[in-house]
């Protein structure tokens, strides 16, 4: 069974974690939502590291994940696959089908993390279950499949919430955690402050993630809804960002073009539906 490249970079990632922003090169990605296997392959060759797999916030489901797995293998991209609920049967099922990189939503505590990754480890380690033919093992061709599978499988737990960050530590320190996650949107909206990510409170607990994560020796991701936003985060210490979605990116070109010849301004273009703020209106719901 081939190493897992996500996994290493992840690693890589908690290795330099304490040292400055300055010089590093944090992966990068986006979101998929759309559900389009030409977008998901077309957005693999544009430089992404990784690309998420959103079957949380999007209607995309199994067969669809399976066909954008299979898009994105043929570019340089490596996919994560962000389940909609921390569920066994579901990481079973994405597992099966070729997963090797999963998100875990709104994880609240330890117990949580750790049943997460058991999800994802064949017994003795886990409690996954075990078959012998499916896209995972490439239909049984990777004869050390159920051997190396536990090591090659990515866990990242996403933290939404002020009580979920406090109890950081403690998560974090769950063997098999590769790394954590923020979600700024859900975050904004357990703090009182809904869509208003640019609070300063918000954006103080967010910067509290990155220290945290650091001090209990995790990588920390997050995603931002466009670049300005990520550097800020990048600037708090994030060692991984994803920036916007598929299709926030389309909407908000398109409606950019739309305004541009039409001859109207970017302001008024954004009051038609479109304009350079789709992409914080249409982008990931984190």
């Amino acid at each position: 069974m081939e190493s897992n490249p996500f996994k290493s970079r992840l690693a890589d990632a908690l290795a330099a974690a304490p040292a400055a922003t300055a010089g590093r090169a944090p992966m990068l990605g986006t979101w998929l939502m759309s559900a389009a296997p030409a977008a998901a392959e077309a957005l693999g060759h544009c430089g992404f590291d990784f690309l998420v797999v959103d079957m949380e916030h999007s209607p995309i489901d199994l067969g669809e994940t399976i066909g954008l797995l299979r898009a994105i293998a043929g570019t340089p991209s490596e996919p994560l696959v962000r389940i909609a609920w921390n569920d066994q049967v579901l990481v079973k099922r994405v597992l099966d089908a070729g997963a090797r990189n999963v998100m875990f939503p709104f994880v609240q505590n330890a117990d949580e993390a750790a049943a997460a990754v058991s999800y994802t480890r064949y017994p003795p380690q886990g409690v996954r279950g075990v078959a012998a033919m499916h896209r995972g093992s490439r239909y049984g061709q990777v004869k050390d499949y159920l051997r190396r599978a536990n090591d090659q499988i990515a866990v990242v737990i996403q933290l939404e919430t002020p009580e979920a960050i406090e109890r950081l530590p403690a998560i974090a320190a769950v063997p098999g955690v590769d790394s954590l996650f923020l979600g700024p949107g859900d975050l904004s909206a357990a703090m009182g402050r809904i869509g208003a990510i640019g609070d300063p409170e918000v954006q103080a607990m967010i910067a509290r993630a990155a220290r945290d994560a650091h001090a209990a020796g995790r990588p920390i991701g997050i995603v931002g809804a466009h670049p300005a936003q990520v550097a800020t985060y990048l600037e708090y210490g994030y060692d991984w960002v994803a920036v916007a979605s598929d299709l926030a990116m389309l909407t908000g070109r398109a409606g950019e073009f739309v305004a541009a010849v039409r001859g109207q301004s970017a302001v008024s273009g954004q009051s038609a539906g479109g304009g350079s703020n789709a992409g914080a209106a249409g982008g990931p719901a984190y």
